[in-house]
């Protein structure tokens, strides 16, 4: 899925508004980057494109956040973790609609998109992580 667009997170995050989870592919040597980049790390080629990845994954690890920063105060208590996505990228977020006692490393997750999380700074479009 080629685009014309700038390979920032700003544009990332743009996509995230848009409900498309998407990563930065070289097309020199095929690495997949997420974050984006605006050079591949692998070859240093600027050759790139953006493409869609799948919004399911499972999760590696997690820690459960009882004292927050300012802007998720309202949030505490809540689970954050890494989820390794189909695609084999990583990608951090918070996980929802789970009790903590259910949450175990390798159960199945599937990102959505939420507009209604705390966006002070940055401000942001935000997901989030749930159980298939």
């Amino acid at each position: 899925m080629a685009e014309t667009t700038s390979f920032t997170i700003e544009q990332f995050y743009k996509f995230i508004e848009k409900g498309k989870l998407m990563s930065v592919r070289c097309t020199e040597c095929g690495k997949v980057m997420l974050p984006p980049k605006p050079i591949c790390d692998e070859c240093l080629s600027d050759k790139l494109e953006w493409k869609q990845l799948a919004p399911r994954g499972k999760l590696e690890t997690y820690t459960v956040i009882h004292v927050a920063p300012t802007q998720f105060q309202s949030l505490a208590p809540y689970a954050v973790g890494i989820v390794k996505l189909q695609d084999g990228l990583k990608l951090p977020g918070i996980i929802k609609n789970v009790a903590f006692e259910d949450l175990h490393i390798g159960m199945e997750l599937e990102i959505e998109f939420d507009a209604s999380l705390p966006s002070k700074w940055p401000i942001w479009p935000r997901y989030y992580f749930k159980p298939i």
